[in-house]
């Protein structure tokens, strides 16, 4: 592969971007013309994520299509993907709340096979409109609104798997964050509320209306708050259990709904 211009790379690294000639690639296999090309590069160097930028992030096997102002996938999310992946079957029916660009939904989608019946929400429109493209080639449904209020309702008492990468940083750490993510993520992606715990509540609360016996809810937090999240499976009647992989710092807590 040839080396991208030198100019290029010397203007993306003077923007503070430390993988300067991976992401001079990547723009250039992105853009079309000359001028794309620019346009492309201005953003990037203001500051917006990469991903959105080329319009794709790569997630757990798959390229998942993206569009500005759309939360980009993370890798440590490819472990409840993993962990889900191991507890499903073929045929399951699949929820995915807070489902942003539908990367988690369609990676478990992917994992498991055709059959799956597959169902995902999000408030935000925009991540909507990328999940539907991300997950029409799994026949996914996508859901516009707030968690499980659209939701069909002959989905009650019947999915297998619920999964929630609900936002889960406190509000008081949201300026803490990466510019890119602050700056160019809907803040409905990152804010947890004053505890971080504020949509984990409301979706660990909702899960057993949707939950087939047995069904398992798997939601993405930190490790910190890990207890806390085991603690409200517990409230809302699931039996919790945490799971970690140190490499990705990622943490897991799965709740089951009893038989």
């Amino acid at each position: 592969m040839s080396l991208p211009p030198t100019p290029l790379i010397d203007r993306l690294r003077a923007a503070g971007c430390v993988f300067a000639e991976d992401e001079a690639r990547l723009l250039l296999a992105a853009a079309d013309d000359p001028a794309r090309l620019d346009a492309m590069v201005e953003l990037r160097c203001a500051g917006h994520p990469l991903e959105q930028v080329v319009g794709y992030a790569e997630f757990a096997g798959l390229r998942v299509a993206l569009a500005p102002g759309v939360f980009v996938p993370r890798r440590r999310s490819e472990f409840l993907v993993e962990r889900a992946a191991a507890l499903g079957r073929p045929g399951a029916v699949l929820l995915d709340l807070c489902c942003g660009s539908g990367a988690i939904g369609a990676a478990l989608a992917a994992r498991l096979g055709p059959g799956v019946e597959l169902h995902a929400a999000d408030v935000d429109p925009a991540a909507v409109a990328c999940a539907r493209r991300n997950l029409t080639p799994y026949g996914g449904r996508v859901h516009l609104g707030d968690l499980d209020a659209p939701l069909p309702p002959d989905l009650r008492g019947r999915v297998d798997l619920l999964l929630a990468n609900a936002p889960y940083v406190p509000t008081g750490e949201i300026p803490l964050l990466p510019p890119e993510a602050r700056d160019h993520e809907p803040a409905t992606a990152l804010d947890g509320g004053t505890d971080g715990l504020a949509v984990q509540r409301r979706v660990a609360a909702a899960a057993p209306r949707w939950l087939a016996p047995g069904g398992l809810l798997l939601i993405e937090t930190s490790a910190r708050q890990a207890p806390a999240t085991a603690a409200l499976l517990t409230a809302a009647g699931l039996v919790p259990r945490t799971e970690q992989d140190g490499e990705r710092d990622a943490t897991v807590v799965i709740g089951r709904r009893r038989q």
